[in-house]
């Protein structure tokens, strides 16, 4: 079986959030989905689980970054198309989140990104592929 990696999140309002990335194309396993938390699929081995900060609470002893002020990580994800990561970008943007940078292209990588709800950053990647 393949490693699997599960980012934790705290949200301030998890209906919001799953409302916010469904329209940016995400699915969620309701098996791992209750009024405290959400299993958002990013992968076949890749997952962000969406934890009300009440729940996020019970898994640390340090308080809770607001990632609207301070930056606690950058999740990237690849997608198939450069126009793929620009259409991600406006969406998040349209459903309420923000660009946290301009599109930066190196020739062999495309990045543009964007903060969610609760500010946390997501850094959408093309990797032109290799001949």
């Amino acid at each position: 079986m393949p490693r699997q990696i599960y980012v934790n999140l705290p949200v301030k309002n998890l209906k919001a959030s799953i409302d916010f990335f469904t329209k940016l194309g995400f699915t969620f396993n309701a098996q791992y989905t209750d009024e405290t938390a959400t299993c958002m699929i990013i992968s076949d081995t890749i997952y962000a689980m969406l934890l009300t900060h009440e729940k996020f609470k019970s898994f640390i002893s340090t308080e809770i970054a607001d990632a609207k002020k301070v930056t606690e990580v950058i999740n990237c994800i690849s997608l198939e198309t450069r126009a793929a990561v620009d259409e991600m970008v406006q969406k998040a943007i349209a459903g309420g989140g923000h660009k946290h940078n301009e599109p930066i292209d190196h020739g062999f990588m495309y990045i543009h990104g964007f903060q969610d709800l609760d500010g946390h950053l997501w850094e959408l990647i093309y990797l032109v592929p290799t001949p």
